[in-house]
């Protein structure tokens, strides 16, 4: 179920929105620190995130899919953003080095498809990063937040869904301890429940960062040829001269 763009705009203007946005960033940034040069691109609704990487990122842009709607990014200056079909990215093969993806998965009718759409997009030395709503957590489980809306993931899904479309995930990490709970109190110890999540290893954060690299070539298993043995038999008819009386 793809929720619409007004909605992830207007939640990520409300303070749960802000801290959700918070949070993520951290995750976000402890695996791509440095992206100098590197040509990136936003799938999903990621232009909350991208701002982490404009200055730094040789290119820097965003796709967002036709069922979901499209806006303009950066407000103020001239448009990296555009609308696009999910299954056919406007792009040549191998032309990004990296691809964040974040209410871009867990919407997707077919995550299959969309995966190896970016396979085909990705260059052999790149890293995707997906940011998706832990089937676990309670972010998933209401509504009220885009966390809420299509299909969470259990590590194990993303996984087998990874390695299903050729990548190999590389690095795991979460996001979200806080309850989705818009009060002051709550938001302002915000940070305090990421730590106390992590240190304790709680199996239900709101989020699930995974990192993978794109595996450019591909197994085939090999089929061994079962030795039949048959029997040396004689042939029943066989010609014989004939006898000279």
């Amino acid at each position: 179920m793809t929720i619409d763009v007004i909605d992830l705009r207007g939640f990520y203007s409300q303070r749960v929105g802000a801290v959700a946005r918070r949070l993520i960033s951290h995750g976000v940034m402890r695996h791509w620190p440095d992206t100098q040069g590197q040509r990136l691109l936003g799938l999903g609704y990621p232009t909350p995130y991208l701002g982490l990487f404009r200055e730094s990122c040789e290119r820097c842009f965003a796709f967002m899919p036709a069922a979901q709607g499209v806006l303009k990014w950066p407000t103020a200056r001239p448009t990296l953003s555009t609308l696009v079909d999910e299954f056919s990215l406007p792009l040549a093969d191998a032309a990004v080095d990296r691809i964040l993806l974040v209410h871009a998965l867990e919407m997707s009718d077919d995550p299959d498809s969309l995966m190896r759409e970016v396979w085909r997009v990705l260059a052999p030395s790149g890293r995707i990063m997906v940011v998706l709503p832990n089937r676990r957590g309670v972010w998933a489980r209401t509504d009220s937040t885009p966390f809420g809306h299509g299909q969470p993931y259990s590590r194990s899904q993303v996984t087998q869904l990874l390695r299903r479309t050729w990548f190999t995930p590389i690095a795991w990490s979460e996001a979200l301890f806080v309850p989705p709970i818009d009060s002051g109190w709550m938001l302002r110890s915000a940070m305090a429940w990421e730590k106390i999540g992590a240190a304790l290893s709680s199996p239900f954060p709101g989020v699930l960062l995974v990192e993978a690299t794109k595996q450019v070539y591909r197994g085939i298993p090999a089929k061994r040829e079962r030795t039949r043995l048959i029997p040396a038999l004689e042939p029943a008819l066989v010609p014989r001269p004939l006898r000279r009386e």
